[in-house]
């Protein structure tokens, strides 16, 4: 008999969701992880980190291996390694956008994300650079292969001013995200998010976003929050995600998406014990699947964030402690 569950897929974000603060996976998220999809529920890993950074959670990725990345701009496959599917920028916009950031920002420097790995310009400097990255003199060079994602930094003025300049100088020409890196700008292709990646997902498989939890911490993750069928946000998430979700749930730390998700089959469990039973003459009713009780928010914008339409990849061919350096969320 088929279990009735009011949820078919399960979109997390990773670091500062799924993920501790040390970065690692607890072993009770896992085992909430593994038991949803027993269930039949997919569980879709949906995250800024690039694919490099991916290859540690070859055992979180389920039964499908894919990963949702870059914030939507690379379709990739865990276990083998490969990028199956990309959305990049266009090296016109990019020379566009960095000759304009340029103006505003005469100390902005700049690095890509690719299906190749990582490439900086020489002045892009982190806690994270080290010799054997592939650099050049300006961002220019760095353009084969395209990149899925932009990176952008300046040293000169604060980060929260850093990110609303950016924001107005490429204005609807790129998606700008903020995923938890101070200082750190992403910047994706126009109408390239979590969510026309969720969304993209779902439609081929023909999943309704009314079909979807979703789970996140961060600004980045606020499309695929608003779309959708349900959002969580983890406790120490970012206010403007605290301030949209309909549900709070714990910490990354105290295992929030685990709780959610435990409550989750247990009210899959009832029903379907409920559904075997009603015929029964002691059973007047059954009780239907319960869900995670937190407090309720409030919606700002009514859940207006569609998938953005015409969006679709491009066809070609546990984790690491701490990171949260180049995009992470």
């Amino acid at each position: 008999m088929t279990r009735p569950s009011p949820v078919r897929l399960v979109a997390t974000d990773l670091d500062g969701t799924l993920l501790r603060s040390d970065g690692l996976c607890s072993r009770r998220t896992r085992a909430a992880l593994a038991a949803v999809e027993r269930e039949g529920i997919q569980v879709v890993l949906v995250t800024a980190r690039p694919p490099r950074w991916l290859d540690d959670l070859a055992d979180l990725v389920g039964v499908h291996g894919l990963a949702l990345c870059g914030n939507g701009a690379f379709v990739y496959e865990v276990r083998t390694r490969r990028v199956l599917g990309e959305h990049c920028l266009a090296a016109a916009d990019v020379g566009e956008i960095a000759i304009d950031l340029r103006k505003a920002l005469p100390g902005i420097v700049f690095a890509v994300e690719s299906r190749l790995g990582y490439r900086r310009e020489r002045r892009f400097l982190d806690e994270y650079t080290t010799v054997q990255d592939v650099s050049a003199t300006t961002l220019e060079e760095l353009l084969d292969p395209l990149p899925g994602k932009l990176l952008a930094r300046c040293d000169d003025i604060p980060a929260v001013q850093f990110h609303r300049l950016v924001d107005q100088v490429i204005g609807d020409r790129a998606e700008v995200s903020y995923s938890g890196a101070a200082g750190l700008a992403e910047i994706s292709a126009a109408g390239v998010t979590k969510a026309a990646a969720v969304g993209d997902w779902c439609a081929v498989q023909g999943i309704h976003a009314g079909d979807v939890y979703a789970f996140g911490d961060m600004p980045n993750d606020l499309p695929m929050l608003r779309w959708a069928g349900r959002s969580f946000g983890v406790a120490n998430a970012h206010p403007d995600v605290l301030d949209m979700v309909d549900e709070v749930c714990a910490s990354n730390d105290d295992d929030g998406v685990a709780q959610v998700l435990e409550v989750l089959l247990a009210g899959i469990h009832r029903a379907s014990a409920d559904v075997e039973v009603t015929s029964l003459p002691a059973i007047e009713a059954h009780r239907g699947p319960s869900t995670y009780a937190g407090p309720r928010m409030s919606r700002s914008d009514g859940r207006v964030d569609a998938v953005i339409p015409g969006f679709r990849a491009t066809h070609i061919a546990e984790e690491r402690p701490g990171f949260a350096g180049q995009g992470d969320g």
